[in-house]
């Protein structure tokens, strides 16, 4: 959650395909929810629950700017539908380039199995400094090798998608 409006990001893989969505909070309730708009070429999406009402508060942005190989990270996720899962370790790169259309990842080796994409990628104060987003796996299973997309490129990204929609 971004805000307390209830608007949430996520990846786009996550709900690219998705007719129906819903939103299951840690404390049980769940609430349905739109899509207001996808960015697939940055791999972010924008949810909002439909009349949720107390909803926890947002997450504070970091600045994933300032992040350097070293520093503590948290992932957040559901891997293996095992929802509220953290995981611990380490930014073990800046400005990873996969080949994509855009490339600037935060690699980091706190485990980002199948199911933590669209977390949070924390900091040490507990601020989001990147949105999990894929991981690198030859075997099929994870490596330890996570990759994250910087906060600094999905603030923009989102003001655009809640304005517009879309990405301009």
């Amino acid at each position: 959650i971004i805000d307390k409006a209830g608007f949430i990001l996520t990846n786009n893989h996550v709900v690219e395909d998705a007719s129906k969505m819903s939103v299951v909070l840690s404390d049980g309730r769940r609430f349905d929810a739109e899509r207001v708009g996808t960015d697939p070429k940055t791999d972010l999406a924008v949810i909002k629950i439909v009349n949720g009402k107390d909803l926890p508060r947002a997450l504070p942005w970091g600045d994933s700017s300032v992040a350097r190989p070293g520093d503590s990270v948290f992932a957040v996720g559901a891997p293996f539908g095992l929802s509220n899962t953290v995981t611990a370790g380490i930014v073990s790169a800046r400005g990873r380039n996969l080949n994509g259309q855009y490339d600037d990842f935060i690699q980091v080796d706190a485990p980002i199995n199948r199911g933590n994409s669209g977390g949070p990628l924390l900091d040490h104060t507990g601020a989001v400094i990147g949105v999990n987003s894929q991981i690198f796996s030859p075997s099929g299973g994870n490596v330890g090798i996570g990759f994250a997309i910087p906060s600094g490129q999905a603030k923009g990204i989102v003001q655009q998608i809640v304005q517009n929609g879309s990405v301009q």
